[in-house]
């Protein structure tokens, strides 16, 4: 198992992380899985609780990591949160991009302006912002790696998603033109693509974009009729594998648990 050879090999020792949407989910599963692995692993998010409740669980397992209450909506408070990460940790060798909204589903005609726009401000904007925070301290280092958990979404919309389509397009795009720019640095940017991960979140879109389909409309399930449904901890061996590629290793590309044909 992942978490026993993490444990036992201690890849990212000496390693520091930070994990954004590391309250729940797919970022709280990934946050255990470096700090498993030997990270100090910063864990942000916008919910204290959740994020104590993340770093009482790792810390139960007896890795490190700390709680930091951050809105990636705001750049004052990302910058905030990586200055402090720097602070407690003395340095910056990883992020995690796992925070998202899928708000504003339903047909384009029929959407709240104000719903689609903070999707597009959550998982776009607050991804740019916490990208550009990392940029100086992973330069210092020397090396760095940047992993942005993206969608499929983001390469082949489906009906009713435009807003978390478009977001998680423009994520996948800042993606490698982020890459490009940093690739003589040693700092890797690359995507990783969860597939169908039973979240919240997961659980709150899939029902309303099944109800907002269109008559005539191609079903959603047809396109996820074959789909791994995993758990949270099933990307992780993928999100480690990510992380201890070697310095020189790939960038700007897509790594994904998702089946398709």
């Amino acid at each position: 198992m992942w978490d026993d050879w993490a444990r036992t090999a201690q890849p990212l020792k000496g390693k520091v992380a930070i994990v954004t949407g590391a309250g729940r989910g797919c970022g709280r599963a990934i946050a255990q899985g470096l700090a498993a692995a030997g990270a100090s692993v910063c864990c942000a998010a916008r919910s204290k609780s959740e994020i104590a409740e993340t770093v009482a669980l790792i810390e139960e397992e007896g890795g490190v990591a700390m709680a930091f209450a951050a809105d990636v909506t705001d750049l004052q408070s990302v910058t905030a949160m990586t200055h402090a990460t720097i602070a407690a940790y003395s340095g910056l060798d990883l992020m995690v991009l796992s925070h998202g909204v899928a708000l504003a589903v339903g047909p384009v005609e029929t959407t709240d302006p104000v719903d689609w726009q903070r999707t597009i401000d959550v998982n776009l904007i607050g991804s740019y912002y916490c990208i550009r925070t990392a940029v100086a301290p992973m330069k210092a280092r020397g090396a760095g790696k940047i992993i942005v958990v993206g969608s499929g979404q983001g390469h082949n919309g489906t009906a009713s998603t435009s807003a978390y389509a478009a977001s998680k397009a423009g994520t996948w795009a800042l993606t490698r033109s982020v890459a490009a720019e940093l690739i003589g640095y040693n700092i890797s940017v690359n995507e990783l693509l969860p597939g169908n991960v039973r979240t919240q979140l997961y659980e709150d879109t899939f029902g309303q974009v099944i109800s907002a389909t269109p008559a005539g409309g191609e079903p959603i399930s047809s396109k996820r009729s074959h789909e791994w449904l995993k758990a949270p901890e099933d990307i992780v061996p993928l999100a480690l594998f990510m992380a201890c590629q070697p310095d020189i290793g790939p960038t700007a590309q897509s790594f994904s648990l998702m089946r398709r044909v």
